[in-house]
């Protein structure tokens, strides 16, 4: 009995000690470790950028964040296209952005609070509003206006919304969804910014070229 209990604390010990050195999800994986946040949006969007580049290049860091607790520096306002996700395109990790997605970053009611909640309760100094070219919500708004064909059910309001600024963007030369993208953006980022609610706030906005990778600021 007593060789039986010494073999049984003997595999527990060796099992344990085998246990002890399995990395955790914040230090697993080959990303760097964790650093401090920016704590100043121009030291937020230089981050933002230097992640982008460093994603476009193809030479992501995959920053390892602690998932104990979120201390993002950034909220990025995008679009719901697959191909445009934020962590990714700024080569960023867990705890790091608070992303808020919808078609064509079509403000509502809910994304504003969100946006509040980060800018408000998380000190959140940076709010970057990112569009991107050869954008479905875009194309679908100009489809219905060449058409004019009724828009079905909740996609109403994210044509009403796109609608202003492909109206004002029609009659420039060159691609008229790309103005459309560019004009719809800017305007949201303007929105932000006069909203007394996020006073505490920089706000920009950005463009991402799928083709490329790279994020660029827009005027």
């Amino acid at each position: 009995m007593a060789s039986n209990r010494r073999a049984f604390l003997t595999a527990t010990a060796t099992a344990a000690g085998a246990l002890a050195v399995v990395p955790t999800p914040a230090t697993a994986g080959t990303g760097r470790p964790h650093s401090p946040a920016p704590a100043t949006a121009t030291a937020a969007l230089d981050e933002l950028l230097a992640g982008n580049r460093r994603y476009a290049a193809g030479r992501t860091r995959r920053p390892a964040r602690a998932a104990g607790g979120q201390h993002p520096f950034a909220v990025v306002l995008g679009c719901i296209d697959s191909r445009v996700v934020p962590e990714l395109v700024f080569d960023q990790g867990l705890g790091d952005l608070l992303c808020i997605r919808t078609a064509g970053q079509v403000l509502d009611e809910a994304v504003l609070g969100s946006i509040q909640y980060g800018v408000e309760e998380l000190r959140v100094p940076l709010v970057v509003v990112l569009g991107h070219e050869r954008c479905g919500a875009v194309a679908a708004t100009l489809g219905h206006l060449r058409t004019g064909a009724p828009v079905p059910g909740h996609l109403e309001l994210l044509v009403a919304e796109i609608t202003p600024a492909a109206r004002r963007t029609r009659t420039l030369p060159g691609d008229w969804a790309e103005h459309t993208m560019r004009a719809h953006t800017a305007w949201v980022r303007d929105a932000i910014r006069a909203d007394p609610a996020f006073a505490g706030a920089s706000v920009v906005a950005a463009r991402f070229d799928l083709d490329s990778g790279l994020v660029s600021l827009l005027p």
